[in-house]
């Protein structure tokens, strides 16, 4: 099993839901997040003061799937996220060693469950 975890931008959440939808990618957990990384900062104002804006909201998605949809999934990712300019985000993908169910106490191997939407 693999984590994916992807940042994009706010605004292309919806988007690649539907694209992860569309592979059979069903399970994921999204948090909004703020960053920082090559994208410029801009100005703002507020009660007539300016300020400039350094860390930018992002999305980020969190996605455990078996080794097979690993390659799949970061494709439609980038597919369904990219603008082409600074600020798309990053993609990591992470090896998991164990998975528990909390309700049960024991090992869960079902993953496969939620990337075929048995769930």
């Amino acid at each position: 099993m693999k984590k994916i975890e992807a940042i994009i931008r706010p605004e292309k959440l919806t988007e690649t839901i539907k694209g992860l939808k569309s592979i059979g990618v069903t399970g994921f957990t999204i948090s909004q997040v703020v960053g920082r990384g090559k994208q410029k900062g801009s100005q703002g104002v507020y009660r007539g003061k300016n300020y400039k804006v350094t860390l930018h909201p992002k999305v980020k998605l969190e996605i455990v799937l078996s080794d097979y949809m690993v390659e799949q999934t970061i494709m439609k990712i980038v597919a369904s996220a990219q603008t082409g300019e600074d600020g798309d985000g990053k993609i990591y993908v992470y090896p998991i060693l164990e998975a528990y169910n909390i309700r049960t106490g024991k090992e869960d191997d079902t993953i496969d469950d939620l990337v075929n939407g048995k769930d």
